[in-house]
């Protein structure tokens, strides 16, 4: 699509994707949607983004990254049916990470239709610069239909300038309190004497002021080789459920069966990735969350960690998650977060996963895996620690090669020391 043009689209549930070529050097993005009326959102609440993922409506979902081959993407799902009637427009915008939009090499974006994965709409940005956030394309209602609209306007403020622009409350850094004068002592004049009269009843107390909304928080940590660990707690993730994501792209099949592209992409069709934990808690007992034997955990009630739902394809846009309750982050020692290959690979060579952390309430935290270079069939992803009550979360991105006959949950125990005995089981 050339910039300015528009196609019409289903009411029906899309896959929205932004992708770019990915090297060294190559800053990271970050898609985002805003639902518009008059051209500014409502509240806060109508800005879907990696820190506030879902809008109430359902309408609009972030989905998050994912990469292969050396792309990358960064989904939003949108079920144009379910846009409450008072939005007019959803803006989907994308915002940079370390550099501009022009160190962002083949930076497009495209609708799929979310049940078939045909291509409605494609628009590719050629013209960036020193731009920081991106509005990239448009959905708008035209005589009672919908259609997409590329844009290709960009902002050199980042983020921040994008969403205060359209009327977003951005939280910004407490600033230091103006010094206050000291008290000056003032005598009161002596008053000529009064008449005493009973008092009167007591008006009622006015009513509390309203709190006004907390502001949209847009900062997000990513852990790397350089800096690997983080506080929670300095990131705001002090309570409630923090959901651990672990996503990947699974290749699409093709017909070309006696290539060896057709070979490459049928070994990992099947692709089966288990998102683990093993924990020890601080009365010393020691445990794994992990879909083989169904031991999924509890969130409510030890070991306060539970998994979400196994992704037995690799199909779930939203990959596997577990959820860690940090109301009860006193009761952890340390949590291994781990994935295993139970079937349709035999390494996690040309697989580029991304982890994310995401508290209820802090910055979201997240790292990708490096290539893998050895035949490893368990990857340690992130090493968390208790440290005078805060939570330390360490990136560990680690791959472990199992020795003959021994499991990946063996060998990822051997590696960590967490001395448990291990069974044979099966999902």
């Amino acid at each position: 699509m050339p910039k300015g043009s528009n196609v019409p689209v289903p009411t029906t549930a899309l896959r929205v994707e932004m992708g770019w070529r990915s090297a060294p050097g190559v800053p990271d993005a970050d898609a985002s949607a805003l639902l518009l009326v008059s051209g500014r959102v409502r509240s806060d609440s109508d800005f879907v983004f990696y820190n506030q993922p879902a809008h109430s409506s359902g309408a609009v979902r972030y989905e998050g990254k994912g990469s292969q081959g050396g792309q990358v993407t960064d989904t939003l799902l949108v079920d144009l049916a379910r846009v409450e009637p008072a939005i007019e427009t959803v803006v989907v915008a994308a915002s940079s990470d370390g550099g501009s939009f022009g160190q962002v090499p083949g930076l497009y974006i495209r609708v799929l239709d979310g049940q078939r994965g045909t291509e409605i709409a494609r628009y590719d940005s050629a013209d960036a610069t020193v731009e920081t956030a991106f509005v990239l394309g448009e959905f708008y209602r035209r005589q009672g239909a919908w259609k997409f609209r590329a844009i290709g306007q960009g902002y050199g403020s980042g983020l921040e300038g994008l969403a205060t622009d359209y009327g977003i409350t951005v939280d910004e850094p407490q600033r230091a309190a103006a010094p206050v004068a000291p008290p000056v002592t003032v005598r009161p004049p002596v008053a000529p004497p009064v008449t005493v009269r009973p008092p009167a009843p007591p008006a009622q107390p006015p009513a509390p002021p309203t709190a006004p909304p907390a502001p949209v928080r847009l900062t997000k940590v990513t852990l790397t080789k350089e800096t690997p660990s983080v506080s929670l707690s300095k990131q705001g993730g002090v309570s409630g459920a923090m959901r651990v994501n672990l996503n990947w792209e699974v290749r699409k099949q093709f017909s070309g069966w006696g290539s060896k592209l057709g070979r490459a992409v049928a070994m990992h069709a099947d692709l089966d990735l288990d998102l683990c934990a093993l924990y020890e808690l601080s009365d010393g007992s020691k445990g794994v969350v992990q879909a083989l034997g169904n031991a999924y955990g509890a969130l409510h009630q030890p070991p306060f960690i539970h998994l979400d739902g196994d992704d037995r394809t690799g199909a779930v846009a939203s990959g596997e998650n577990l959820s860690i309750n940090l109301d009860h982050k006193q009761s952890f020692r340390r949590i291994l977060i781990f994935v295993t290959i139970y079937e349709g690979a035999r390494s996690f060579a040309d697989l580029h996963a991304t982890v994310t952390l995401q508290p209820l309430n802090g910055a979201p935290i997240d790292f990708s895996l490096d290539e893998c270079t050895v035949p490893s069939t368990v990857c340690a992803l992130a090493l968390i620690t208790s440290d005078s009550g805060d939570l330390i979360v360490q990136r560990e991105a680690r791959y472990l090669v199992p020795d003959r006959g021994v499991s990946p949950q063996r060998t990822v125990d051997y590696a960590y020391g967490w001395g448990m005995n291990w069974t044979p089981g099966r999902k």
